[in-house]
């Protein structure tokens, strides 16, 4: 999933797990960035998984 988000959507994701036992499952983007970023990258991840 990281190398697929990363070559198609230029996306760099981390596993969920690394944030605990609830996180399984999932992947984390970034709590940090700009609400417009964030919103582009949904369109990408979106865009690349349907």
């Amino acid at each position: 999933m990281f190398d697929k988000m990363l070559e198609q959507a230029n996306v760099v994701i981390t596993p969920g797990a690394g944030f605990g036992a609830a996180g399984e499952g999932y992947f984390r983007i970034s709590a940090f960035n700009s609400r417009e970023n964030v919103e582009e990258v949904c369109r990408r991840v979106k865009k690349h998984l349907a």
